[in-house]
């Protein structure tokens, strides 16, 4: 069914599955288009790529498709680096130790591995601190540092957290600890009275770039620390390590980010630290051509799975390994724990999906609240994660353990989840987060007043409509349309991610020509045919439309990337299937 919206965009609203979406196309200005393309001296493919991206200007657009180390901004924009630049300089040259604080995370824990090199190389005495994620908790806490007081540490550096840290500071000051505090998450309250706050989040901060995450914002310290010291020649090195902490935390992937990501991989193609080798060839990516996709589901998982699973120091640990071998031991342990993980989350996915299938009110229900008892809460967030992409629906996931429920929540853009938590604080012992992602707690007996509660804010909340999904399509096309010249100009756009999503095409009327097959009991995989020409397509998590497609007559519609299908001695163009229509 087509339909035009508001905008004079067409809209096609696949018909025939239950859980299909609108298709949005694009229709570019085909002026905007020619000119572009004349400016640029690029294909219109690609012009009309860019133009779906907003990038109307030559510029911009030469700039986006051309990232440049040169084309990242001065780090003494930001407020209070130069005070953290000092006392970082000062700290080095009187031998004082140094604690970096971080988090758990891919991002923190990247943040820390870029932050530890570059002090060791200026010659600091430093030490850091990762917590541990089931006994800890995330944030800084005091019992640290007042242990870090009393084995002589003078300054604490945080990376990925602090920026709420109020008590901590404040106690970090009585033992005559300076903090500088590097974050990249929203102020709330003010600051914390720290030495210096660096983020670019801060109100009165005039940095350009406000997406970066706790790497890149360590990555900014680093580099005016070495341009401070003439080490500049050694800041590219650092930026493999970014791209991934960049990549894992699903910031935009435009600005300054694109620059990390892009040049970044670039480097990951031939790392010389052992560490990160050993995890490249863990993850099966030795010898290829790493992506943003490889990495943010083959190397960052291996790298979350130490957090998730309850370890702190073997992430970062990893690449401080010299040692061949000893890297090796790392990177299998990682393998293992994010096996574990792979197992522990897809038995509580299972029980999550049972629940909702079995309780009607539940599957209806605007968000979904579900809780199991002695669920691992390391992987409660990428339960809940899979659980609102799959139903389009805000979804918080609760481990009751000893009467006390630990959660994670994930929603769509266009619910704020933390706002919708804050409508229920009297009822929680503590949350925090994001508006697409948070955590919280509180007591067992009160899951189901959350659930109540939650839901009936859910229903107050004006234009979010739970269910509803549209993917925004960039242009309808024919398969005789897809070769290896428009692949190589739609890789020009790479890396993809969250702001730069990979290009969606739409075809229609395809002719089914082998049958579908179920792979690892979620996915599908099926060949399409038109005009003569024929290409696999690879429908990941949609095994349950396989009875409308089987119905369909043999002809679909289907909304995809454009991906590449490599294995040894083969290489072939195939169809990432986002959604699919029967006619």
């Amino acid at each position: 069914m087509l339909r035009v919206d508001q905008n004079g965009e067409t809209c096609l609203q696949a018909e025939g599955f239950e859980n299909s979406m609108i298709w949005k196309i694009a229709q570019p200005d085909l002026t905007r288009v020619r000119e572009l393309a004349r400016t640029l001296n690029i294909p219109g493919i690609l012009a009309s790529l860019l133009l779906n991206r907003g990038l109307r200007a030559a510029e911009p657009a030469r700039k986006f498709l051309n990232p440049q180390f040169s084309h990242l901004h001065d780090p003494f924009l930001m407020c209070d680096l130069e005070l953290a630049v000092n006392r970082i300089r000062e700290a080095v040259d009187r031998r004082q130790k140094i604690l970096i604080y971080g988090d758990y995370d891919v991002d923190g824990s990247t943040a820390v591995v870029i932050l530890r090199k570059a002090l060791e190389m200026l010659g600091a005495e430093c030490c850091y601190h990762i917590p541990e994620r089931l006994v800890e908790g995330y944030g800084m806490k005091i019992p640290i540092l007042e242990k870090a007081a009393r084995e002589g540490v003078q300054l604490v550096v945080t990376v990925d957290t602090g920026i709420k840290a109020y008590e901590a500071v404040e106690r970090a000051r009585a033992l005559n600890l300076d903090c500088v505090i590097t974050d990249h998450h929203l102020p709330e309250n003010g600051l914390p009275k720290a030495l210096a706050v660096v983020n670019p989040k801060r109100s009165d901060c005039p940095y350009p770039d406000k997406h970066l995450c706790g790497a890149g914002i360590a990555f900014k310290l680093v580099q005016a620390l070495f341009t401070k010291t003439g080490n500049e020649r050694h800041l590219p090195a650092f930026l493999k390590v970014v791209a991934i902490g960049t990549i894992a935390d699903v910031v935009p992937l435009i600005g300054e980010n694109r620059v990390f990501a892009k040049l970044g991989l670039e480097g990951l193609q031939s790392p010389a630290n052992p560490g990160l080798r050993s995890l490249i060839e863990t993850a099966g990516l030795e010898g290829r051509s790493i992506t943003s996709t490889d990495v943010g589901f083959r190397l960052a998982p291996r790298i979350n799975a130490v957090g998730r699973m309850g370890g702190s120091r073997e992430a970062v640990e990893l690449f401080a390994a010299r040692d061949r071998r000893e890297a090796r031991r790392l990177a299998d342990e990682m393998n293992r724990l994010n096996r574990e993980r792979q197992v522990i989350e897809e038995q509580i996915l299972r029980a999550t999906e049972r629940r909702i299938a079995s309780d009607p009110e539940l599957a209806a229900s605007p968000i979904k609240v579900i809780d199991g008892d002695n669920w691992h809460i390391g992987v409660l967030g990428i339960v809940a994660s899979k659980i609102a992409e799959r139903f389009q629906s805000p979804t918080l996931i609760i481990s009751t353990i000893d009467r006390v429920g630990s959660g994670s929540g994930r929603a769509p853009e266009g619910f704020h989840l933390l706002q919708a938590l804050e409508s229920c604080r009297d009822i929680l012992d503590r949350f925090g987060g994001h508006a697409q992602a948070a955590g919280f707690q509180l007591h067992a007996s009160k899951v189901s007043e959350l659930r109540r509660r939650i839901n009936r804010y859910a229903a107050s909340a004006g234009e979010f409509k739970p269910g509803e999904r549209q993917l925004n399509v960039d242009a309808e096309v024919r398969l005789s349309d897809l070769d290896d010249t428009v692949y190589r100009q739609i890789q020009r756009l790479s890396p993809f991610g969250k702001e730069n999503p990979a290009p969606l095409f739409v075809a229609r009327q395809l002719t089914l020509i082998a049958e579908p097959r179920i792979l690892k009991g979620r996915h599908l995989k099926f060949r399409v045919e038109q005009d003569g020409k024929a290409m696999d397509a690879l429908a990941w998590n949609m095994a349950d439309r396989l009875p409308s497609i089987l119905e369909s007559g043999g002809v679909v519609s289907l909304a995809f990337e454009l991906s590449e299908n490599l294995y040894p001695g083969f290489r072939a163009l195939q169809l990432v299937v986002r959604d699919v229509r029967t006619e």
